[in-house]
């Protein structure tokens, strides 16, 4: 079941996910790329300066119809490799907490680079919906070097916190990231993988952010794992039927903000743009319409995937 069931829950309360409920629901996550956190190279404005920036943008969102927020910490360049200080944690959860406090959407964070005991403990304290994590399963080389699969430890530290209920969003071959040492992996073998280890919901990037997926890797992933499956990268309005069509769901980042530039602040006007496209997209689906997207996915021809035990 990739509808209500595996949804947070606040989710299905967003009015236009809630009334196209079933199997077919398609949420948009718009992304909050908080400003550069204390102790960061990049690091300028006061803590109360990117509260405001971050609920500013959150009000935005919720006003256009996106249905979930995500927060990270994007700005924090360059980022340290699974794990950051205190001070990050701190004021993570500052910003976490304002904007659950500014908007009623369900909502999730992820903490860069893979720091990701860090963003359970936030996303515990706050009572946020899920968090996205870069390296869940297999390894691979990323901008800050090798990362290794921390899927055991995060889950047991999940429970050791009683944080069951934030669920975990994991990324396969990520973006920024080399992929030599699993070359011999299909994102079909590593979406299996991700739910055999207990993750809740795959994304599927680009391979860089802004740069979308090929439909056919997200129809792969989809079509063998009971998992959703969401975009996590440069969907935009002039794809958006394509990968919605092969998906569960879109997170939006770099095609919300001015000029489409994961650095500027969200523009309102491209949100709504996209979001009315959004919803003709749902619309079709729901009305059984046929569009490019479901044609592309009826001619996506998949190889033969034994489902072994384990």
């Amino acid at each position: 079941m990739r509808g209500p069931a595996w949804l947070p829950g606040r989710l299905m309360e967003t009015p236009e996910v809630a009334a196209s409920a079933g199997e077919e629901t398609k949420p948009v996550v718009g992304m909050i790329h908080v400003g550069a956190l204390p102790g960061t190279p990049g690091h300028r404005q006061s803590l109360d300066e990117l509260v405001a920036s971050a609920c500013l943008e959150a009000r935005v969102y919720q006003q256009a119809g996106v249905n979930c927020l995500m927060l990270e910490n994007m700005h924090d360049v360059p980022y340290l490799r699974g794990g950051v200080g205190p001070e990050i944690v701190a004021a993570m959860t500052v910003l976490a907490r304002a904007v659950r406090q500014e908007v009623s959407l369900p909502m999730g964070l992820q903490i860069l680079a893979a720091a990701d005991l860090e963003a359970m403990a936030v996303a515990h304290a706050v009572g946020l919906d899920f968090i996205r994590t870069e390296c869940f399963c297999f390894a691979h080389v990323a901008d800050e070097g090798l990362m290794q699969s921390n899927a055991a430890k995060l889950l047991r530290y999940r429970r050791m916190i009683g944080a069951t209920g934030v669920q975990v969003w994991a990324d396969i071959k990520k973006k920024h990231a080399a992929h030599a040492i699993t070359a011999d992996l299909t994102v079909a073998d590593i979406a299996e993988a991700a739910e055999f280890m207990g993750a809740e919901t795959i994304i599927v990037t680009g391979t860089r952010t802004g740069r979308p997926p090929q439909a056919w890797e997200v129809a792969e992933a989809r079509d063998h794992c009971n998992l959703p499956v969401f975009v996590g990268s440069g969907v935009g309005e002039g794809n958006v039927a394509e990968l919605l069509g092969v998906s569960d769901g879109v997170i939006v980042g770099s095609h919300f903000k001015r000029d489409g530039h994961w650095a500027n602040g969200v523009d309102a006007q491209r949100v709504r743009t996209f979001m009315a496209e959004a919803a003709r997209v749902r619309a079709a689906d729901s009305e059984g319409a046929p569009n490019a997207a479901s044609a592309l996915a009826q001619r996506i021809e998949l190889p033969p995937f034994p489902q072994q035990p384990r």
